[in-house]
């Protein structure tokens, strides 16, 4: 038995393996077998599956890494940034004897993470208990899906370094602070229909804050940070800061106190005289320079939300109306520069006269036809004179051209938004009764800032120039352009003579301020109408003047919209209060002599 175990032992083991191997190539042969590659059906289809899905990961790896990665790396860098617009510094405006009209301020803008907020509530109640409004305004920003939310823009300083002591003795985070400015206007609602607003995001929105925005609010910068996984930002984090880079200072030809005087003035005088409106225009006759404008109802800067759209323009530029008898003084200049007649050139003044198939007629009583002078004819202000001067003198060509020659029915280039053009009927299209009627203003309708200019022609020897408000802009003088001669000098001398006459003798005889020798007419145009047609009883009653007569450098326009009264006694007192104010302000000495000679008359017929 030893040796037959022993004789086991020594049995080669390679017959075992053998013997194994025969019996697997055995199965392998059998039918249904997986033949050479030793895997059935299904073990190659999974591997099959395996191999395409590890070729697309491993495509769309190569993709990422290679081909896309710059745009996933942008897409990670918005993600773990926030953009901040750097507010540039908004250009202050001064009037022209330096006084701060417009300036901005350093103030704090209030944003939030509601993502690092955990008590919405506790904060809204002291940003209410700053900020003004009930806690609940608050709570739509404070719980936003976001990690950035403005809470309140352009806080005083004081009351957002209040906010931020409060919060923090509370222990309540995620609310933060950014330097901003905001605008402010030193002397309140004083011009504020000149200078205009601006809005929350910094834009003017209307008057000169809108037209030279371009100007005052140069280029915002920005502040890209880097924040965490909450949007806040990083401590030491990087940025990336482009300057914003400040606007321009402007000055402007504003006089403030007269500017003010000129509001108080209208605002009063439309409660007394019982007009629907008023508005004022004064200025440099020679230069285009404004000292003031302004029209009722006056805008409320603190009180924007209840101030109508029309209290935020000035009418004298932006509305139309009828300019009535001022509209004369064109009429007999364009006469006198034809050679047609002069001042003291006779004619027989019926007291009704047709134009198409309108009687015109005058609002003094007499008798019968009356000789009159064409100064006569100013003095008292007569539509049937004027009227039979344009159709039977002058002629409607000569009429229409040189009433284009004015400016009329041309914008004047002022710089304020929304200039009207006007209503001005072409010569080509004159019916009988136009020539009639616009002779003494009436068949027309412009904005008041042609008249200011037609009578700065007359003040100026004929010579128009454009009416602005800007002197300067970043330092530097801006020049403003003349026009060509439109009257000669000695045309002009002779209406500027006669326009004397109307304020010491006749319509304007109210408006005469003491000491100084004033050009002007007056107008009493009738009120039109929204259906067409003139109101009864309503007028736009008018005075434009300047002084000294001699040498003029301020002109005086103002307007009373819809009273019942007539120019001589309602436009024509409030006239003399501005002017009074105007030549005072400006320091413009009195005539050496008061005593004019602008009563001549004499028998010379045209």
């Amino acid at each position: 038995m030893r040796q037959s175990r022993q004789g086991r032992r020594g049995m080669p083991e390679a017959s075992y393996d053998e013997a194994s191997r025969a019996r697997y190539r055995a199965r392998a042969s059998r039918p249904g077998g997986s033949g050479p590659g030793g895997f059935d059906s299904g073990t190659r289809v999974i591997f099959i599956i395996l191999m395409v899905a590890f070729a697309i990961v491993a495509g769309r790896l190569v993709w990422l890494q290679v081909i896309d990665s710059s745009s996933l790396s942008e897409a990670a860098e918005q993600h773990r940034t926030n953009v901040i617009t750097l507010h540039a510094k908004r250009g202050t405006i001064y009037d022209r004897n330096g006084n701060v009209l417009a300036m901005s301020v350093d103030c704090k803008t209030i944003y939030c993470n509601p993502k690092e907020i955990t008590d919405p509530s506790g904060v809204a109640k002291i940003l209410a208990a700053n900020l003004g409004g009930s806690a609940s305004d608050y709570t739509s920003a404070l719980t936003t899906d976001s990690t950035f939310a403005y809470v309140e823009r352009q806080v005083d300083t004081d009351v957002a370094d209040t906010i931020k002591q409060q919060l923090s003795d509370a222990n309540l985070k995620g609310v933060y602070y950014l330097d901003d400015t905001k605008r402010v206007y030193p002397y309140g609602d004083v011009a504020s229909q000149v200078l205009g607003v601006v809005g929350s995001d910094g834009d003017g929105l209307t008057g000169l804050e809108y037209y030279y925005n371009d100007v005052l609010s140069g280029t915002d910068g920005q502040m890209i940070v880097e924040t965490g996984l909450t949007g806040t930002p990083i401590a030491g984090g990087t940025s990336q800061v482009t300057e914003a880079k400040n606007g321009q200072d402007l000055v402007l030809s504003i006089d403030i106190d007269i500017q003010e005087k000129a509001e108080e003035v209208i605002s009063k005088a439309v409660g007394d005289y019982e007009a629907d409106s008023g508005s004022v225009m004064v200025t440099n006759p020679k230069t285009g320079e404004i000292y003031a404008a302004c029209s009722t109802p006056l805008a409320k800067l603190s009180d924007l939300a209840n101030t109508s759209s029309d209290a935020l323009t000035l009418k004298p530029v932006t509305a139309s109306y009828e300019p009535g008898s001022m509209f004369k003084i064109l009429t007999v200049a364009i006469g006198v520069e034809n050679g047609l007649f002069n001042a003291d050139s006779i004619y027989n003044v019926p007291m009704q006269i047709l134009a198409g198939d309108d009687w015109v007629t005058d609002d003094d009583v007499r008798s019968g036809a009356e000789d009159m002078t064409v100064r006569t004819m100013l003095v008292r202000s007569s539509n049937v004179g004027v009227s039979l001067l344009a159709q039977e003198v002058i002629g409607a060509q000569r009429f229409a051209e040189g009433v284009d020659k004015f400016g009329i029915g041309h914008t004047t280039g002022i710089d304020y938004p929304g200039e009207a053009t006007g209503i001005v009927t072409s010569y080509e299209n004159y019916t009988g009764a136009t020539l009639g009627a616009m002779a003494f203003g009436q068949a027309l309708a412009v904005p008041m800032v042609q008249i200011v200019r037609a009578f700065g022609i007359v003040a100026n020897d004929g010579i128009p120039t454009t009416p602005h408000f800007l002197i300067s802009k970043g330092g530097e003088g801006v020049d403003w352009p003349t026009g060509d001669q439109v009257i000669s000098k000695d045309t002009a001398d002779e209406v500027t003579d006669m326009m004397i006459s109307v304020m010491t003798d006749g319509t304007g005889k109210r408006g005469q301020v003491d000491g100084y020798t004033i050009a002007g007419k007056t107008g009493t145009g009738e009120q039109a109408g929204e259906s067409g047609g003139y109101q009864a009883g309503k007028y736009v009653s008018s005075l434009c003047g300047f002084a000294n007569a001699e040498d003029p450098q301020v002109l005086v326009y103002v307007g009373l919209n819809g009273t019942p009264h007539l120019a001589l006694s309602s436009a024509a007192p409030t006239f003399k209060e501005i002017m009074e104010a105007a030549v005072t302000d400006l320091g413009i000495s009195p005539d050496a002599s008061t005593t004019t000679t602008s009563t001549k008359s004499t028998s010379t017929t045209n």
